[in-house]
C-alpha cells in the first residue's frame, strides 16, 4: 500500500492548533487537565497575575534549559522549540476565548474530555514526526528517551506521573484544594504514552513524512514505542 506523505511544517503547524484545542478543551471538561498542563495550570491558579497560556510556556522553558543540561551543550533546535512552545501557550489563551462559550453539562463534559485525549494523542505524533524541533513538553520526554536509552512510552508515562505529583504538592500547600487533576488527569497520565504508540503504528504503515527546512532534530524512527 503506498503510503501519504506528509510535510513535517505541515505536521508541526497542525500539532501545534490541535494541541493547544486538546489542552483548553480538557479545561472546559472539568474531569482535571493532562498532567504536563496541570502544572502551568495550578500556577495560573494560584499565581493569576499570569495567563494559563504564559504559565505553560514559562514550564516549557524549564524543560529547554532542563535538556541542555542533561546534553551538557547548546542545542540550536531547543530554540526553535522554544519559540514553537511560545506560539503553543498564546494557541491556548486564543482557544479558551470561544471555548468559554461551549455549553456545560455532564455529557458535553464527557464528550470535550474524549475528544480533547484522542486530539492529545494525535498531536504528539505529529509532533514526533515533523523532523522538527517541536514544543519543550513533547521534545523532553522524547530526546530524554534517547539520552537513556530507554523506551518513549515508559519515558513519557514516568514524566506525566512526575507532573502529576508536581501538581497535587502545588494544590494542597499553595491553594489547600485539588486544582487541574481529576479522574481525567489520572487517565491521562497512565494511558496517554501507550495511545501515542498505538497512533505511531498507523503513522508507520499509511503515512510517511518529509520536510523542507534543514532544521534537524531526532527522528521518530529513533524511538523505542
Amino acid at each position: 500500500m503506498k503510503k501519504i506523505r506528509i510535510p513535517g511544517e505541515l505536521a508541526l503547524f497542525t500539532a501545534v492548533i490541535i494541541n493547544s484545542l486538546g489542552i483548553a478543551l480538557m479545561t472546559k471538561s472539568n474531569f482535571g487537565i493532562s498532567s504536563i498542563s496541570s502544572v502551568p495550570y495550578v500556577f495560573s491558579q494560584a499565581f493569576s497575575i499570569l495567563s494559563f497560556g504564559t504559565w505553560n510556556y514559562t514550564f516549557q522553558t524549564i524543560l529547554v534549559i532542563s535538556l541542555m543540561l542533561l546534553n551538557k551543550k547548546f542545542n540550536l533546535s531547543y530554540s526553535f522549540s522554544f519559540l514553537m512552545g511560545l506560539a503553543f501557550g498564546k494557541m491556548i489563551d486564543v482557544h479558551e476565548l470561544w471555548i468559554c462559550f461551549l455549553p456545560d453539562s455532564l455529557a458535553y463534559h464527557i464528550v470535550y474530555f474524549i475528544i480533547s485525549f484522542f486530539i492529545l494523542a494525535l498531536g504528539i505524533c505529529l509532533s514526533n514526526n515533523s523532523m522538527l524541533p517541536i514544543i519543550p513538553t513533547d521534545t523532553f520526554p522524547r530526546d530524554l528517551s534517547v539520552i537513556l536509552n530507554k523506551p518513549y512510552k515508559y519515558i513519557k508515562t514516568t514524566f506525566d506521573l512526575c507532573c502529576l505529583t508536581t501538581t497535587a504538592v502545588i494544590s494542597l500547600f499553595i491553594l489547600h484544594k485539588a486544582v487541574g487533576i481529576g479522574v481525567g488527569t489520572v487517565i491521562c497520565a497512565l494511558t496517554t504514552g501507550k495511545t501515542v504508540s498505538i497512533v505511531q503504528a498507523f503513522f508507520d504503515k499509511h503515512i510517511s513524512f518529509y520536510r523542507f527546512t534543514l532544521l534537524n532534530s531526532p527522528k521518530n524512527n529513533d524511538l523505542s514505542i
